[in-house]
């Protein structure tokens, strides 16, 4: 595949400058604080295994993808939680009931929100975007997974919004106590920094959507936060694993298997979702960086996209969780023996983004013993073969514990807006 007749250039730091370039002009139009508004959840606590503080799911994927890490290393949340955001999609969370509560993953995911609109707001970048040459678009689609800067972007902003959620499964160890202390803590703490450097892209996503976390946190004379001696280790050791494993699965697919890089890259990241550009590509001995945290020389100055959007996320979280009431309702796990009509055999999954979730989704409800008649990727629509309210409610409940949230219907904005607050801006 080329981009207007350029291949693909697989290099870190030219991808790296291409997005810093677009970033340091503005990124984003200011944010507006949302409304006021009254948010629903249900919650579940999680069940670990006898004998376990994890749950099954949980043990799978430390076992599978997290060598060395022991499960003594691992603090996992203890309840999952759900939610339909102020843009009217279903999400899926955790807390842990001796932390911050519920009120952290709800309001990052507005802060999310509020920046990803104000990212599509921002004409400037969209226009400098355009204005790419197919040089710098050639390095971006050689060498990251999204290659739309602007889809880069949401995801940097997501995974901010991740790493604050999933470190608040800890917060009860630190010296924080509110959330707005909590985030600003982790900012000055150069957590999100850590995370950048240390640990690898999957893992963050992965065990954030299992609600577990392999961090142990130590408070310093200064009052800021740190990883532990071991927690470093730890998750060097991983990332070092990791890359083993995607540089064994690269040589024996185009070694053994004859296949190109390109294929090799397109059929195991997607199959597999282990192997990457990011670590099959690396030259032996290289250690990864994150793109958005390499520091640039740009316009005579220094300039990294991290700490951007880091403090825009900060500040915009503190003033976003004022405004959101949480309310915990009953779920409805519904019936054993209940009919179901043809309707109800009809389900979607907005997050479902490619055919890797495809097969996933498909896996386990199949390996519920729920047939599944037709996945469509475009829509978001799966039509399943469910035998009861209560068995369709169990199914929802593993696609959840697998990182996805499944609902019912196309929905729409549906939370109470409250009378706006005097100051609704917050630069970012």
């Amino acid at each position: 595949m080329t981009m207007n007749g350029h291949q693909p250039r697989y290099d870190r730091r030219a991808a790296s400058r291409v997005l810093a370039g677009l970033a340091r002009p503005g990124l984003g139009t200011p944010a507006l604080v949302p409304p006021p508004r009254r948010i629903e959840y249900t919650s579940a606590p999680l069940r670990p295994e006898a004998g376990s503080h994890l749950t099954l799911s949980q043990r799978l994927y430390l076992e599978r993808f997290m060598r060395p890490c022991r499960a003594d290393q691992v603090t996992s949340a203890t309840h999952r939680m759900t939610w339909t955001d102020s843009d009217g999609i279903p999400n899926t969370g955790h807390f842990h009931s001796g932390g911050l509560g519920p009120v952290v993953p709800i309001a990052m995911r507005e802060t999310v929100l509020a920046l990803w609109h104000a990212l599509q707001a921002d004409t400037g970048l969209a226009l400098r975007v355009t204005e790419l040459t197919p040089r710098d678009e050639a390095v971006l689609e050689g060498t990251t997974t999204d290659h739309d800067p602007m889809d880069i972007f949401r995801v940097g902003i997501e995974a901010c919004g991740r790493a604050l959620a999933q470190h608040a499964l800890l917060a009860r160890s630190t010296p924080y106590r509110t959330p707005a202390e909590f985030a600003h803590g982790m900012r000055d703490s150069g957590i999100y920094s850590a995370v950048a450097t240390r640990w690898y892209w999957e893992l963050q996503a992965s065990s954030y959507r299992r609600g577990m976390i392999a961090v142990t946190l130590c408070t310093q004379p200064d009052g800021t936060i740190r990883y532990s001696a071991e927690t470093v280790a730890t998750l060097r050791a991983m990332k070092d694993m990791t890359i083993e494993d995607a540089h064994r699965t690269m040589r024996r697919a185009t070694q053994v298997e004859g296949l190109s890089v390109a294929d090799a890259i397109t059929k195991y990241h997607d199959e597999l979702d282990v192997i990457s550009r990011q670590y099959a590509l690396l030259p032996p001995g290289t250690r990864p960086a994150c793109l958005a945290a390499m520091p640039h020389q740009l316009g005579g100055a220094h300039y990294s996209i991290l700490p951007v959007v880091v403090d825009k996320f900060t500040e915009l979280f503190t003033a976003v969780v004022p405004t959101v009431t949480v309310a915990e309702v009953a779920a409805d796990t519904g019936s054993e023996t209940g009919e179901l009509a043809a309707e109800d055999q009809v389900f979607y999954v907005p997050d479902m983004s490619c055919k890797h979730c495809v097969r996933t989704i498909t896996g386990v409800l199949e390996s519920m013993s729920i047939g599944v008649r037709d996945v469509d990727l475009t829509s978001k629509r799966v039509i399943a073969e469910f035998r009861s309210p209560r068995n369709r409610h169990r199914a929802f409940e593993a696609l959840r514990d697998s990182g996805y949230n499944p609902t019912a219907e196309r929905t729409e904005p549906a939370t109470a807006t409250l009378p706006r607050p005097a100051t609704t801006e917050t630069a970012v």
